[in-house]
């Protein structure tokens, strides 16, 4: 893949996510990655987000919110592939 190539992806996160500081660190996380971290549905149990950016990048984004912040405890993560563009 090229460093241009692009792709998104659906996370649903599952686990004990209904801290309030779980989503703004979501938002803080991808960009400091500079990718899209988008927020489309939420609750004390399930997050889902859609994530744009380079794959390795996106890669990141799954390994950070795994590992989420202090007062969150991510059990799964269900990533689907929407897009790859070259």
């Amino acid at each position: 893949m090229s460093s241009n190539a692009t792709c998104s992806d659906m996370f649903t996160l599952r686990g004990d996510l209904g801290a309030p500081s779980f989503l703004p660190w979501i938002a803080r996380h991808a960009g400091r990655l500079g990718i899209i971290g988008r927020v489309t549905a939420a609750s004390a149990d399930e997050v889902s987000l859609l994530v744009e950016g380079p794959p390795d990048l996106v890669d990141a984004m799954e390994l950070g919110v795994s590992l989420g912040p202090i007062d969150v405890w991510v059990e799964s993560i269900k990533r689907e592939r929407l897009l790859s563009r070259p």
